[in-house]
């Protein structure tokens, strides 16, 4: 898990690798300043250190405590400037970049031709590769010296300039307008997950087709598609239209498979849309489609073509990680899927300044509810609890309001009536302080706290009314999320049937066949 309250400079040594190490003690020791023995020395210090110790610093008597922070700010530069020196030169917008930054230096030095002949080159290349916007601060550089006067070029140039702005300019509005309505979707759907009633829905569709009508899909290039399908995929999953959730992930990740050159250029969108793809399809329980999207995305990433870095590998960690237990869940062997808790706890560390604190409690509920199905309660609970016992709120409610209710379910299973008795009203007050406490939580909790005052002659009875209930409420679209994070229906039946949720849930997909 990420710690914002690490220091900067130590997290950035620590995040580069042996190679980088090197190539920066050889820029350095090129360096030839009065402090360069200074910056090197701490750099040493921090590498070597396990944790960030500023007395550990002062002790070594380097710098004194008034000048550390310029010497930390100076040192971080240079970290960045060699890290830079030494991209791979097959990343493109660095290649842009650094094109772009010549033309600068030829034209500050009066070389106006020779400028525009490298801004011209540079400006196909970023057409090719689909970088409007560099592209349009081309046209824009070029419209500069032009403007001047200074190099008399052809007739009509200025007009072809022109055209090529206003083109650019439209073009990357709209990618602008369509990434930021996907943005104010998806941060909806962080904070309070799928809609839960016919307002939400009302204000989610009424939002997004206002914002949505201004658009002709027909006239999008790459780029335009690419954000026009992830608002789509964001207002269908916050509706539970999990059908166009599938519909929309499967067009974005077609469109990159269709210009095979953009998932090596964009590797983060790539990867994201497999995620989308791979979910919805997991919500439409969906298994042989599933399992070829997740093949070929592993098939992807150990191409050796597709970018490395410590970004995209944790991102790939993230996301085949992610799916593989998902996987599992769907086909109900969850006793076959416990190999792979510790080879994720394992990755969580190396991965630990990468990803965020939600990302590790969505990793904890999966273990939970493997857990849960292998019968193994109280590593169940003791995954629950890392869910339970975070303050922070930010992540996402419905995350926290289901980790409780299935926390309740295994504490039932435990035979823990007391322990079961508080988690009862501390996960009602929860609820209810979470807006969140509707008809399949109040079943739950209603059921659990009447079990005690139920004759064991006739708890099956009660479970068998409670399936019957549950059925019911799976069909209402804002009662289902519910069954998306806790197969409670599976589990009654284990109990009415006396056997493994496993065994359930596993003949389950066995009939769904697909």
């Amino acid at each position: 898990m990420a710690n914002h309250q690490k220091d900067f400079l130590f997290v950035l040594i620590k995040s580069l690798s042996k190679s980088e190490k090197r190539q920066f003690k050889i820029f350095a020791s090129r360096l030839e300043t009065s402090s360069n023995t200074k910056f090197i020395e701490l750099f040493n210090i921090l590498d070597k250190s396990e944790v960030y110790d500023e007395k550990l610093i002062l002790k070594s008597g380097i710098i004194k405590k008034v000048q550390l922070s310029n010497l930390k700010s100076y040192l971080y530069k240079q970290i960045l400037v060699s890290i830079r020196l030494n991209i791979p030169s097959q990343n493109i917008r660095y290649q842009l970049r650094e094109q772009i930054d010549f033309a600068a230096i030829l034209y500050n030095k009066g070389l106006y031709k020779q400028s525009l002949k490298i801004l011209d080159k540079t400006k196909i290349l970023a057409l090719e590769n689909d970088e409007k916007l560099m592209a349009y601060e081309i046209v824009e550089f070029e419209k500069l010296i032009e403007s001047q006067y200074i190099t008399r070029s052809i007739q009509g140039r200025a007009d072809e300039l022109v055209i090529q702005a206003k083109e650019l300019n439209y073009r990357n509005t709209i990618s602008s307008k369509l990434s930021n309505l996907s943005l104010q979707l998806y941060g909806i759907m962080l904070k309070t997950g799928y809609v839960k009633s016919d307002e939400e829905y009302t204000y989610i569709d009424d939002y997004f087709n206002k914002h949505i009508s201004k658009f002709d899909d027909k006239k999008f290039g790459f780029r335009e598609k690419y954000w026009f399908y992830n608002a789509y995929l964001w207002r269908s999953f916050l509706v539970q239209d999990f059908l166009s959730c599938y519909k929309y992930s499967l067009k974005w990740v077609t469109l990159f498979y269709d210009n095979p050159n953009m998932i090596y250029l964009n590797p983060v969108f790539f990867l994201k849309g497999n995620h989308y793809l791979l979910e919805s399809l997991y919500m439409l329980k969906y298994k042989s489609k599933f399992k070829k999207y997740l093949s070929l995305l592993e098939n992807t990433i150990k191409d050796p073509r597709f970018p490395v870095n410590d970004n995209i590998a944790s991102l790939s960690f993230l996301y085949v990680y992610n799916n593989k237990l998902n996987y599992h869940i769907l086909e109900g062997t969850f006793a076959e899927s416990e190999y792979l808790i510790p080879e994720v706890l394992n990755k969580l560390k190396l991965h630990t300044d990468h990803l965020d604190e939600h990302h590790e409690m969505l990793f904890y509920y999966k273990f939970a509810s493997i857990y849960f199905g292998n019968e193994k309660y109280a590593e169940c609970i003791f995954y629950l609890e890392k869910i339970i016992n975070n303050k922070n709120l930010s992540m996402r409610e419905d995350l926290m309001c289901f980790a409780r209710i299935l926390c309740l379910i295994a504490h039932y299973e435990l035979g823990k009536d007391y322990y079961l008795e508080n988690q009862l009203k501390n996960t009602y007050k929860f609820l209810i302080k979470m807006n969140d406490l509707h008809e399949v939580q109040k079943e739950i909790i209603r059921f659990l706290k009447n079990l005690n005052s139920i004759y064991p002659t006739d708890i099956k009875k009660e479970f068998i009314k409670m399936r019957a209930r549950f059925i019911e409420l799976e069909k209402n679209t804002y009662e289902k999320r519910a069954f998306l994070y806790l197969d409670i229906i599976s589990w009654l039946e284990s109990k009415i049937e006396n056997r493994k949720i496993s065994d359930i849930i596993k003949e389950k997909a066995k009939l769904i066949n697909r």
